[in-house]
């Protein structure tokens, strides 16, 4: 099974996770509607039979439902005794009123509960929020929690640039590396190519986790112009999947669709695999079901030719500005 290191020294995990925002959230994924428990608890079954154990979530994702239905499938699983064990990203949320270490402390307490585990590999402020609590305070305060053994490795989460290099700069004050930044990145939302995040990242030593991989499902080539007036609940209301929308990523679809014919994958599967090759990224597509997950996991074990990733930079390069 592929591997990638989070940051420079911290523990190598899948190259490819999967994110749970949709498990347990009601308000933008209609969780309880069109699926589950069952099926969220097939995806994490069929994703381990697949190989993958690296799992993002949150602590707002579906208010804290996320949490407790990973900690829930790893009891029910006993993961823990197997060769793999299930590797857990997990995120703090700065909210206006915490505004001292021991919100932070008391965060990634409920957050373990809700889990039922003792540490995380990855703990990530979500978004790069300065209330009562400053940064420098921030990432002092995870700075401890990696000393008292609860958190492997620390991360950010939507930072810019400039805003990951402070943070970086306060963690290093106390010995402990920034691992990651979680950002939107696909074929079709290129840009930290070109705002400096990325090659931040590179210089820092810090991985690129790669949330919305396929551009809501865009890149699965599903979506077409013809489609686009059924289209339900918030993709409804996103231009990008109106008939002009979808008519504009046309050339790339029909070419993630013949790369994917050739490799015997689907366009999803390719759209995954060429930000694996981007190195030191690894994407967290969603999986609301087995199908999903098993679909997730054909973007290992193969690689793109560098002509064709090459060819897929050329057709969108539109999409990093």
């Amino acid at each position: 099974m592929q591997t990638v290191t989070l940051g420079k020294d911290g523990p190598a995990v899948t190259a490819l996770g999967i994110g749970t925002w949709a498990w347990g959230d009601k308000l933008f994924w209609s969780y309880g509607n069109d699926y589950g428990a069952d099926q969220v608890r097939e995806a994490f079954n069929a994703t381990l039979e697949a190989g993958i154990s690296f799992f993002d979530t949150a602590e707002v994702y579906g208010l804290g439902e996320s949490e407790r239905l990973l900690g829930q499938f790893m009891r029910q699983t006993n993961i823990r005794q197997t060769d793999r064990p299930v590797q857990i990203a997990t995120k703090f949320f700065p909210l206006p009123w915490r505004f001292n270490a021991q919100s932070v402390s008391d965060a990634l307490t409920a957050s373990l509960e809700r889990l039922q585990v003792s540490q995380v590999a990855l703990y990530q402020v979500h978004q790069p929020f300065d209330f009562l609590l400053s940064k420098r305070a921030l990432m002092n305060a995870l700075a401890d929690e990696v000393q008292q053994g609860r958190i492997v490795t620390v991360g950010v989460s939507n930072y810019s640039a400039e805003q990951m290099r402070q943070a970086h700069k306060y963690l290093a004050a106390r010995g402990v590396p920034l691992a990651v930044n979680q950002v939107r990145y696909s074929l079709l939302t290129r840009q930290i190519e070109s705002n400096g995040i990325l090659e931040t990242a590179r210089e820092l030593g810090i991985t690129i986790l790669a949330y919305s991989p396929l551009a809501q499902g865009l890149l699965t080539g599903k979506y077409t112009a013809e489609s686009a007036r059924s289209l339900q609940g918030a993709r409804r209301l996103d231009p990008r999947f109106n008939p002009q929308g979808l008519e504009k990523i046309a050339p790339v679809i029909n070419a993630l669709q013949d790369i994917g014919a050739a490799y015997e994958r689907t366009p999803a599967q390719v759209a995954l695999n060429w930000l694996i090759a981007q190195g030191d990224v690894i994407p967290i597509p969603g999986a609301k079901n087995a199908e999903q997950a098993r679909q997730n996991a054909g973007a290992l074990g193969w690689s793109l030719s560098t002509a064709d990733v090459d060819r897929l930079d050329r057709l969108t390069q539109a999409w990093k500005s």
